[in-house]
């Protein structure tokens, strides 16, 4: 479901890896506008933010635990100048360690220079790696396969005597999906996985005056910056005074970008491979209210992320939208624990009925997915306290049955519902009148019907990357395994 985790709750709906960004123009103030960059894609992580700068000598980096407007302020962006820069969101997961060390950007050292490298994905083999690393003197501050993968870049790169040989050693030896930027003293670059499965886009300044890549195309627009266009799969761009460059790190495989970027990871206004977010979200509603046709009076939204949905539901389907839900905007990161009492308010916290709208009225209520059940139980119970006579759950995603080991936070299959439970147990056990998942074809044709690929790994349990043999002993059900 579209709603952030309270400190200390399981969260109801997959969570996203992070974002990145990165900044190459000389004479601009690349640290404020990387603050900016991460601003806009502060969605996908909240846990902790970091900049990293190069003002031709050297790098330094400067993270923190908290929301970027947390972690940065005047003085301590002042404090960060030079002219390439690369920033980090991390996103918070249920029983994950949050720490300083595992905050990005993670600092290298190749001889006496340093680089810093930003992530957005998981590497699915860096044990080994760890290992080698290890007996070859290397420390580690963390447990991030982030860390692994700066480490393996700096080390090779120190025998090759070139950053970008560096690069395409670790995407040569490291499985898994990465989208990656890195700041040396004097160049900007960026990178992705041989399948593409996380986002990463190229932007322009104005008048020539630099570049931008981020995770999103809402990170460009906040700074100004025009799409030029996606780093390819397996590609590595280098930025820096003779403009970009690009060249093949790895062969690229087939193609595998992340479906669920479109139904709830990225912003409305991002535009991802070329299709809006928003209208794509607009035909999964049209989509399944072909394919999933209830009788009510009204379609509601479950804010933010589901409305989108429930506006295209209504149109198709000639019902009625209203805004029945109100999300509370400032409860979902604080530091400020909640007492248990009030964590098993749980949704209530965050979303508030409008009886005056759904009282005495059959209600379609559309969301963005259900994983593990609970939160989608509380919704449908607090819409029958408000005075819904009944309540036709409908998902603009298929039944999420497997684990994502690419950046998502549904890592075991014990986690989610679909895996344990047919769609009567799931109704049952939310307490819909009627519940219905749009089909894995409807969704793939809301999104882009020419797209040359997605990873659905998460719907239909074939991974693009084969995971590891102990990964799957210890993340998937027996009878699946």
């Amino acid at each position: 479901m579209s709603l952030e985790a309270l400190p200390g709750e399981c969260p109801d709906h997959p969570q996203e890896e992070c974002a990145v960004f990165g900044v190459f123009a000389l004479g601009e103030d690349v640290a404020r506008m990387t603050c900016y960059g991460l601003q806009a894609l502060q969605h996908r992580g909240q846990e902790s933010a970091g900049i990293a700068v190069g003002d031709g000598e050297t790098v330094t980096v400067a993270k923190e635990l908290g929301l970027v407007t947390q972690v940065f302020d005047e003085a301590s962006l002042a404090a960060l100048d030079g002219f390439v820069a690369v920033g980090h969101n991390r996103y918070s997961t249920s029983g994950g360690a949050a720490s300083w060390e595992a905050a990005q950007p993670h600092i290298s050292a190749i001889d006496t220079t340093l680089i810093a490298l930003a992530h957005n994905g998981t590497l699915i083999n860096t044990d080994e790696a760890r290992e080698r690393l290890s007996r070859q003197g290397l420390h580690f501050r963390s447990m991030s396969d982030s860390e692994v993968a700066a480490k393996t870049i700096g080390i090779a790169t120190q025998r090759t005597h070139h950053l970008r040989e560096g690069i395409r050693r670790m995407m040569e030896t490291l499985e898994g999906a990465y989208a990656m930027v890195i700041a040396s003293p004097d160049s900007l670059y960026a990178f992705r996985d041989p399948c593409g499965i996380r986002p990463l886009c190229i932007g322009r300044l104005p008048e020539g005056r630099g570049w931008v890549v981020s995770s999103e195309t809402c990170g460009l627009d906040i700074v100004g910056a025009e799409y030029v266009r996606d780093v390819e799969p397996g590609e590595i761009v280098r930025f820096n005074e003779e403009g970009m460059s690009a060249e093949e790190g790895v062969t690229p495989r087939g193609r595998a970008a992340c479906i669920f970027e479109y139904v709830y990871f990225a912003r409305p206004d991002s535009v991802i491979d070329g299709q809006s977010v928003y209208q794509a979200r607009r035909e999964m509603g049209r989509v399944l209210a072909r394919e999933a046709p209830a009788k009510a009076d009204l379609v509601l939204g479950v804010p933010d992320s589901g409305v989108p949905s429930a506006m295209g539901y209504s149109l198709e389907s000639g019902i009625p939208y209203a805004d029945g839900i109100v999300k509370n905007r400032y409860v979902g990161r604080t530091f400020i624990q909640p007492t248990q009492a009030m964590r098993q308010l749980g949704i209530r916290l965050k979303l508030n009925p409008l009886p005056s709208v759904i009282a005495g009225a059959r209600l379609v209520v559309v969301d963005d997915s259900i994983v593990r059940g609970n939160t989608s139980k509380q919704l449908v119970s607090m819409l029958r306290d408000a005075g819904a006579t009944e309540v036709h759950l409908r998902i603009v995603s298929p039944e999420v049955r497997w684990p994502c080991f690419y950046g998502i936070d549904t890592d075991t299959q014990e986690q989610l519902i679909a895996a344990r439970m047919d769609l009567e147990g799931i109704r049952r056990f939310i307490g819909a009148d009627s519940l219905a998942f749009i089909s894995l074809p409807g969704l793939r044709s809301s999104v882009c019907a020419d797209h040359p690929g997605f990873c659905e790994a998460c719907f239909s349990g074939e991974y693009p990357i084969e995971i590891p043999v102990p990964i799957r002993k210890k993340s998937f059900l027996s009878k699946t395994a």
